[in-house]
């Protein structure tokens, strides 16, 4: 083969005419193509089509080549013409049904791959590409069936196996994924993977202890295979044992290069454990690593609130909105650190950024008129909760606030309708007035009517 490919490439620079015989030109064609050096290949499939004019293997290379260009009409034209020549060779079906493929006609191309396979020796790559198909056409069922043939062919082929179980998991039969993958073991013991994805499936069945049994066997078969220890770190989280989950996360940095994810599931075990300093020396290892996870940034936040660093916790929350300013969330923990911070007009402004952004929750509402309130702007206030009031119905705590407010301003015929309200919808939220609203809250008429109110109760 070398010795060919170096005559082949000579012939090329000197533009001297040498002879191939069918399968060296196959083989500098196969090289080519496998090297990703296609106009290599065309100018071989075109000195091999001059040598050997009626060679179906090179037309079929040539076709191959016009595909992958997606120049599928005058493929298609090339293949009428060789099916003629060679009507039982798999090849062509092979063919024609990778540009119905690609041309959306996937029941189609099933169709010609069961031709394939009538003619086809070597029937493993085109169970495969059938399978593919009917992915295509979200048929799990006979994909799974498709692909079980490879591996009945090739327990080793891992890429049917993982599509078996991706068939498994869009149908949620994670049952009948672990009963098919411990029969697979049964016969290969040794299979890291399908230890592996045995142990996927118990983790989903939320069955763990066996998934992190699964896991210890994918590590011990393969010391290196860095999904298994990820798989059990996770596994140890979920069962609540964070110092083991955490040396698992280690042994993945120290196998391959750091990743922001497993410096943030680190930072979380040691919140969990209650160190948040060592939480927040990962917190800042991740965003290191990958300035744009937000998660990071927020994790931060979260945890300079914690510790009623809200300067910080300000600074953490800023560089996540600068990665998704459109995160109501964020906004919503910015208006919470600002009012903290009794920086009321920049709360107010988070608040409304919610807003513009779709998040009209109660919360939202609640904390806006609250911020407002306070600041003195209790006009503004109303308008918010007579706002909420369209959109949350029957919300004690809406009323309650109104009757405050309405008091506040000297309306005590709307104030008085809504403290019953209020009191009609749960009494218990009385509360709120106290809280809120003491000096109200004082007033012998308002005390006369939630006694008389509770003594109704009774």
């Amino acid at each position: 083969m070398h010795m060919s490919l170096s005559k082949f490439e000579s012939m090329l620079k000197t533009n001297s005419i040498y002879f191939f015989d069918l399968v060296e030109f196959e083989e500098i064609i196969v090289h080519y193509l496998d090297s990703g050096k296609h106009s290599l290949a065309k100018k071989a499939i075109k000195l091999g089509l001059e040598q050997h004019p009626t060679s179906v293997d090179l037309k079929l290379l040539e076709v191959e080549i016009l595909i992958f260009d997606n120049k599928l009409e005058k493929a298609s034209q090339k293949l009428r013409k060789i099916e003629l020549l060679a009507p039982n060779n798999d090849e062509v079906y092979i063919q024609k049904a990778t540009i119905l493929s690609k041309s959306g006609n996937h029941n189609e191309a099933i169709e010609n791959l069961k031709i394939a396979l009538i003619h086809a020796e070597d029937k493993v790559d085109i169970w495969s590409m059938m399978g593919m198909e009917y992915l295509y056409l979200d048929n799990f069922e006979n994909a799974q069936l498709s692909f079980a043939k490879c591996i009945e062919i090739d327990f080793e082929d891992y890429s049917s196996l993982y599509n078996m179980i991706y068939c498994f998991d869009m149908e949620k039969n994670h049952e009948k994924a672990v009963i098919f993958l411990n029969t697979y073991l049964d016969g290969n013991p040794y299979s890291e993977v399908a230890w592996h994805q045995l142990g996927r499936q118990y983790f989903v069945l939320k069955r763990f202890k066996e998934a992190l049994t699964c896991f210890d066997y994918a590590v011990l078969i393969d010391e290196s295979f860095i999904g298994g220890y990820l798989e059990k770190a996770k596994t140890y989280e979920q069962l609540g044992e964070f110092e083991d989950a955490i040396k698992n996360y280690m042994l993945t940095l120290e196998l391959d290069d750091p990743t922001a994810f497993a410096y943030v599931r680190i930072g979380e075990c040691y919140h969990q454990l209650g160190n948040l300093d060592a939480a927040i020396r990962f917190y800042k290892k991740s965003v290191h690593e990958d300035p744009f996870l937000d998660k990071g940034w927020i994790l931060l936040t979260e945890a300079y609130y914690e510790q009623k660093d809200h300067q910080k916790a300000l600074y953490y929350i800023s560089k996540a909105l600068k990665i998704d300013e459109s995160n109501a969330s964020f906004w919503r923990k910015y208006s919470d650190i600002n009012i903290k911070l009794n920086s009321f007009q920049e709360g107010i402004k988070g608040f409304e950024k919610c807003m513009e952004l779709n998040d009209y929750s109660i919360e939202t509402h609640l904390a806006l008129s609250d911020v407002l309130l306070f600041i003195g702007d209790f006009n503004d206030a109303v308008k918010v909760l007579i706002s909420a009031q369209k959109m949350h119905k029957d919300f004690a705590e809406i009323e309650y606030r109104l009757s405050g407010l309405y008091f506040i301003l000297n309306r005590e015929n709307s104030a008085f309708i809504h403290l019953k309200n209020g009191m009609k919808i749960d009494f218990d939220h009385h509360t709120i007035l106290e809280e809120l609203f003491p000096v109200v809250y004082e007033n012998l008429k308002i005390q006369k009517l939630l006694i008389n109110y509770r003594k109704a109760l009774e």
